[in-house]
């Protein structure tokens, strides 16, 4: 009887304690806790936080965002500008959009901070109005909560505010020269063109297109120094919304959507890809090792390269075996 009630007895203590209701953790985190933000691009997210096995639901507050010292984050953070986004529900269509009156129906400008934090997964993202943040490393605590309470984790990740890489912008996929004499066409091998991009403004979307001799003398389109090369693909035929404009300098497009070109060029015969065929009259060019007792030869670049943002740039195009007359 003694050893009923001492069970008894121990059933009522059990059934009297609390019972813990879920469970967080000490151990949230990133899978990588250095995040890291690429400017100006259109987007980019960073991983969810993993919650280390805390009971669902739970939200996520970013608190106290901060530089690397300690300092506020720049006002830039919290400060919205005006990025052009395609409208809820719609996006581009190269086949149907093929003006700019068209492709401005699909699109409108909003007011964007630069960054935002998921409250639900912890993810951050980051639009073109990012290009406004300055470089730089920025740390921010995380407030969890779940059916056990609030916690918080201090010092949970660190942003790294960084430029893109070259290839996040700019893709060189041929690139390659020939001198041709001018009485009998043969085709000689010229050193490779040196081809730069330059990103000079995020507003816009403008690409300016110059070729330069080994000396940084610009050749003048305008003045008839950079012409086509029969029927084969130049800069215009992959300006799909604005003419391409021509000045003392270079050659402009003013292209609307990354990338560009927007598309291939493809012909009844030829898939030419992005290829782009000039030549420099011989009139204008003297070429290394090329003696005046072989003739006279123009220069004859082809090229296929492709901007993955919008924006203004100078691409330039050098000919370090060329001076122009």
């Amino acid at each position: 009887m003694k050893y009923i009630l001492g069970f008894m007895m121990l059933v009522s203590v059990v059934a009297c304690k609390k019972i813990e209701k879920g469970f967080q953790s000490d151990g949230i985190r990133y899978k990588d806790n250095n995040l890291f933000a690429k400017r100006g691009l259109i987007l980019y997210q960073s991983d969810r936080i993993n919650a280390d096995g805390s009971t669902p639901p739970y939200t996520f507050k970013m608190l106290n965002l901060r530089k690397e010292d300690g300092s506020p984050a720049p006002a830039e953070f919290t400060t919205t500008y005006d990025i052009v986004v395609f409208k809820d529900g719609m996006a581009f269509n190269a086949e149907t959009d093929t003006t700019v009156a068209l492709l401005n129906k699909k699109r409108e400008t909003q007011k964007r901070l630069p960054m935002y934090f998921n409250e639900s997964s912890g993810q951050l993202t980051f639009n073109k109005a990012s290009a406004n943040l300055p470089l730089g490393k920025y740390v921010f605590d995380v407030e969890m909560t779940n059916v056990t309470g609030t916690k918080l984790y201090p010092k949970l990740a660190t942003i790294n505010v960084v430029d893109p890489l070259p290839e996040d912008l700019f893709v060189i996929t041929d690139n390659v020269s020939n001198a041709f004499n001018d009485a009998t066409g043969a085709a000689t091998p010229m050193r490779n063109p040196t081809i730069t991009c330059t990103k000079i403004s995020n507003t816009g979307a403008r690409a300016i297109l110059k070729m330069v001799d080994k000396n940084g003398r610009t050749f003048n389109p305008k003045a008839g120094e950079i012409i086509a090369r029969g029927d084969r693909p130049i800069f215009e035929n992959y300006a799909k919304f604005n003419p391409v404009i021509k000045t003392d300098t270079a050659m402009i497009c003013d292209f609307e959507v990354a990338p560009f070109p927007l598309t291939k060029y493809v012909t009844p015969t030829t898939d030419w890809g992005f290829l782009m065929y000039y030549r420099i009259p011989s009139q204008f060019v003297t070429i290394d090792n090329f003696p005046a007792s072989l003739g006279t030869f123009s220069v004859n670049p082809r090229w296929s390269w492709q901007l993955k943002l919008e924006g203004t740039y100078v691409i330039q195009v050098k000919f370090s075996d060329v001076t122009k007359k």
